[in-house]
């Protein structure tokens, strides 16, 4: 009887969120290499999208170029996990094009059609090899939680206030050194004295922030979000323009969402819808509305081409635009999106952003200089 070939795990890529989940496959799971996906590039969309039906949504073409480029590298297990709309269905598609494609692996489809539970993923972890207790396997869903919402916390932070940095690149450097380091905690204990520790080298980043800065929310589809590679590091562009950046949805937020959740967000939509649109649809609405009413600068609206939760809720977008006179940006992004184009309509956006606040202020406002320029 021959020997089973070590597990050399890969999986998709989506943000920082790849450092926990490197940590997950690796306590699960002793003995295996963890192969984490390369950074995407412009390779990645191509070789997705060369072997993707047309229809399918960029984040797919994403995710399966990221597959290849690690099979490639000689990856032999592959980690997937569905969502809430046709995303929830694209990890068999993925496996049979890659089957198709001559490719030889063991694919993990976390949350498949059968649901999600924490005793069911215990179960496939241990078919897949995993020799851990129930118990072991409970304390590392925790840790990683924790981490989680670790990096959350600090990331909100950063987006606050990464456009004020007095030295350029100071809170990405530190950034860094807390996803090296994190790798070092076995305990949740040392999360928590890392935690401390960065959120207080986070606030001591000098920071030259005035008292009115353009506040800027962003909502839409989740992936688009938080993968900074498919919205051409769009949060980094508008830090460019000192702008303080607002977004709710990340893994934390994931975690939580519930059918309660959605009730929540349909009532803060406040009118704007009476029912679930699917997916982040409903929370999109609903965010908007938050920051039309918290008197936010402007929306940024962003989804894959042909999102169709996130297409239900651009008409209630559109009428909270207009009652309550907040710009919305809409992006949709595809495997042909030009990064020059986003450049050109974000730099548009901030124009008019500026435009209208200097004629809404008194001539003794710090602004008055613009205005004369």
């Amino acid at each position: 009887m021959t020997e089973p070939e070590p597990m050399i795990a890969t999986f998709v890529h989506i943000g920082n969120y790849i450092v926990p989940t490197e940590i997950i496959i690796k306590r699960l799971f002793k003995g295996a290499t963890v192969l984490p996906p390369s950074p995407i590039t412009k390779k990645t969309l191509e070789l997705g999208s060369r072997h993707s039906p047309d229809f399918v949504c960029v984040p797919f073409k994403y995710n399966l170029g990221n597959m290849i480029e690690s099979l490639d590298k000689g990856a032999n297990t592959i980690f997937q996990a569905g969502g809430g709309c046709r995303f929830g269905f694209y990890g068999e598609l993925q496996e049979q094009i890659l089957r198709d494609l001559g490719y030889k692996f063991t694919f993990i489809n976390l949350f498949n059609n059968k649901g999600f539970g924490f005793r069911m993923l215990y179960k496939m972890a241990k078919k897949a090899g995993s020799n851990v207790s129930f118990a072991s396997f409970a304390y590392t869903f925790y840790f990683t939680w924790t981490l989680i919402k670790i990096m959350d916390k600090l990331d909100f932070y950063v987006r606050e206030n990464i456009g004020f940095e007095v030295t350029k690149n100071s809170f990405d450097n530190l950034q860094k050194e807390f996803l090296k380091e994190v790798k070092t905690a076995k305990k949740i204990k040392d999360l928590k004295r890392l935690y401390k520790k960065y959120n207080q080298a986070y606030k001591a980043i000098p920071l030259n922030k005035p008292g009115k800065v353009f506040r800027v929310a962003l909502i839409g589809e989740l992936y688009c979000l938080m993968e900074s590679a498919s919205n051409y590091d769009l949060e980094k562009q508008l830090a460019g323009y000192n702008i303080e950046i607002h977004r709710e949805i990340n893994f934390t937020y994931l975690m939580k969402a519930n059918y309660k959740v959605q009730q929540k967000h349909i009532k803060c939509a406040d009118g704007y819808i009476k029912y679930h649109l699917g997916a982040d649809g409903t929370h999109s609405v609903a965010t908007a509305v938050k920051a039309a009413k918290n008197k936010f600068d402007g929306i940024i609206h962003l989804k894959p081409f042909g999102c169709m939760p996130e297409v239900n809720a651009m008409p209630a977008l559109i009428n909270i635009s207009n009652d309550y006179k907040i710009p919305i940006l809409y992006f949709s992004f595809d495997s042909q999106t030009s990064e020059t184009g986003i450049k050109t309509r974000l730099e548009a956006f901030y124009d008019m952003l500026t435009t209208c606040y200097i004629r809404a202020i008194p001539d003794t406002s710090a602004f008055a200089l613009l205005r004369n320029s």
